[in-house]
């Protein structure tokens, strides 16, 4: 009994790419490494980072055009390190005017309670009323100024949200030009 086994696929050697991404990109990670090639095996929890998320990736070793592939993807993970960036860079200013006012809020509530231990209460009550500002206020003051950022900002990932679009049409183009 002469038996003949016919592998009708061939063999498909695949390169691997575990890349570890903030949760709130994971969507884009998903959707954009697609048009590179890749296919996304799985995605599962960080034990270290609850904001983050490991993405497992595969794709055919014999791709073609794989360095301007390379490149484009290069290009595609900076325009998201911007985005993420410029998203931090909405709050970092007004946290850190609100931060400031809150410590001298607390400096003044400071020098109210060792002016009322030191029997001066006039000036304890004097010095309360600043230091019940300043924490009132800075919650006011972030909420103005992340929004003032916002509306400046916005512009600005949108405009890098159209570049990530155009990488990966790019890319999707030399994909479809290898099939």
């Amino acid at each position: 009994m002469n038996e003949e086994i016919k592998n009708e696929q061939s063999f498909v050697g695949y390169e691997y790419k575990d890349i570890l991404v903030n949760r709130k990109m994971e969507s884009e990670f998903s959707d954009g490494y697609v048009n590179f090639g890749w296919t996304l095996e799985n995605i599962s929890s960080t034990v270290r980072d609850r904001f983050s998320v490991m993405m497992k990736f595969k794709r055919d070793r014999r791709i073609r055009n794989k360095m301007e592939l390379t490149r484009l993807q290069r290009q595609f993970e900076a325009c998201i390190t911007e985005i993420v960036s410029l998203e931090r860079a909405k709050i970092i200013k007004a946290s850190a005017v609100a931060y400031a006012i809150g410590i001298l809020g607390t400096a003044f509530m400071a020098g109210s309670v060792f002016s009322y231990i030191a029997g001066m209460l006039v000036l304890s009550i004097i010095l309360a009323i600043p230091a019940l500002v300043g924490w009132v206020i800075p919650y006011f003051c972030f909420i103005t100024i992340r929004d003032r950022k916002t509306v400046e900002i916005n512009p600005l990932i949108d405009n890098k949200y159209d570049e990530i679009y155009e990488v990966c049409e790019k890319a999707n183009m030399l994909l479809k030009n290898n099939l």
